[in-house]
């Protein structure tokens, strides 16, 4: 495919290569007036005991990298929107950590939360703060804890999901699927959309939430639904108005926390005041499902690995090399004696831990709490979690 040069955002007199041939130079980065922003809040509660209130799933190296899942992340974005062009949205009590993590996050771009309200509420609170600072800015979420790999393919899907928002539409990106997963959500694609220098971008049609494995088979024959993976990119002004016209109580109290927010002396009394009366609720039912019926939200297709590391399973299989019948082991120091076993081992403490004879086994053992499932059952630790926190043993939480 031939491409030309095409202007990002009207009026700034910027132009970049979006469709290119073979040979030619990549669109260059980072994107003009184009911000990500990572939510990095929820506990994993899937990856208890190693992921907790006090250190959640981001801030582990969950695939040996050397890295916190969080730094993973930045590090993907910062040649898109540049390292002074992203925004982390955080609770309060991991804010030491996150600026631990992340030494060039700039001060402004620190959001914090003064107690958890779901992705609508964090997400749509950084586009409102973006939208007063530079209005016309487009804002990309992405989070914090999944694990991507084949970064040129992400920056162009995310370049296209760009252009698509550049003419109207909410845009999420979608991961071409590898095996019928039942642990994600897909998106159902429609029609090919035409715009300017951005292949691969469909109008959705609908969404569907962990189908059976049945349903899920089918998604992966039929090739028209890819997995939700959470990315949406839009202009700010685009994000907010369909939140107004979903959610009007939740849109009136970011807009006015945001016309607060840079002002140090009424930031901490109108959070306090507004943040915990905010609807909690996730961006796909207030925004990306009422967007899709009404035909304004696309989808482009990512042709680069991805995972959510969801559970343990996920876990095992990310760090398993794709070797079928390997133990993955994570765990600095671990001391782990394995005998004709597989599955994953997470070891936090200095015991010893043998293993006989055992296929697609869970361990995690941590100094106060040790868990031993099977990679088919990984998904109901929750269901663990909740009744710890029924029973109130918070200190282990």
């Amino acid at each position: 495919m031939f491409g030309g040069w095409v202007s990002l955002i009207p009026d700034t007199g910027r132009s970049m290569w979006l469709g290119y041939p073979q040979g030619m130079p990549r669109t260059p980065l980072p994107l003009d007036r184009f911000y990500s922003v990572i939510p990095a809040g929820g506990v994993g509660s899937r990856l208890w005991p190693l992921s907790r209130a006090d250190a959640p799933k981001f801030l582990h190296d969950l695939t040996g990298s050397g890295q916190t899942l969080l730094k993973d992340t930045w590090d993907r974005l910062a040649p898109l929107s540049g390292e002074d062009h992203i925004m982390v949205v955080t609770g309060r009590a991991h804010r030491a950590a996150v600026e631990a993590q992340l030494p060039r996050l700039r001060d402004e771009n620190t959001v914090l939360e003064s107690e958890p309200r779901d992705s609508t509420a964090a997400i749509g609170l950084a586009a409102a703060i973006l939208e007063r600072r530079t209005p016309g800015v487009i804002i990309g979420s992405f989070a914090a804890d999944h694990v991507i790999s084949g970064a040129s393919l992400f920056h162009d899907a995310v370049v296209a999901a760009v252009q698509a928002a550049n003419v109207g539409y909410i845009a999420t990106i979608g991961i071409t699927p590898t095996e019928p997963a039942v642990g994600f959500g897909y998106i159902e694609c429609g029609d090919k959309l035409t715009i300017p220098g951005a292949d691969h971008v469909s109008a959705v049609s609908s969404f569907v939430e962990k189908p059976d494995l049945a349903t899920a088979r089918r998604y992966l024959a039929g090739g028209r639904h890819l997995w939700n993976a959470g990315m949406f990119i839009a202009s700010a002004s685009t994000l907010l108005a369909e939140i107004g016209r979903t959610k009007p109580e939740l849109h009136a109290g970011l807009i006015e926390l945001a016309s607060q927010w840079d002002d140090p002396a009424t930031r901490g009394s109108a959070v306090d005041r507004i943040w915990p009366h905010l609807e909690k609720i996730a961006i796909d039912y207030s925004v990306a499902e009422p967007a899709a019926a009404a035909g304004r939200l696309a989808v482009v297709r990512g042709h680069f690995a991805w995972d959510d590391v969801g559970d343990f399973a996920s876990l095992a299989k990310l760090n398993s090399h794709g070797q079928s019948g390997d133990l993955a082991i994570l765990g600095e120091g671990a001391r782990v004696l394995s005998d004709s076993s597989s599955g994953i081992v997470v070891s936090r403490s200095k015991r010893v831990i043998s293993l006989i004879g055992v296929q697609d086994i869970v361990v995690v053992d941590t100094p106060d709490a040790l868990l031993v499932t099977t990679s088919e059952h990984a998904q109901r630790v929750k269901v663990v979690v909740d009744a710890l926190r029924l029973g109130g043993s918070s200190d282990v939480l």
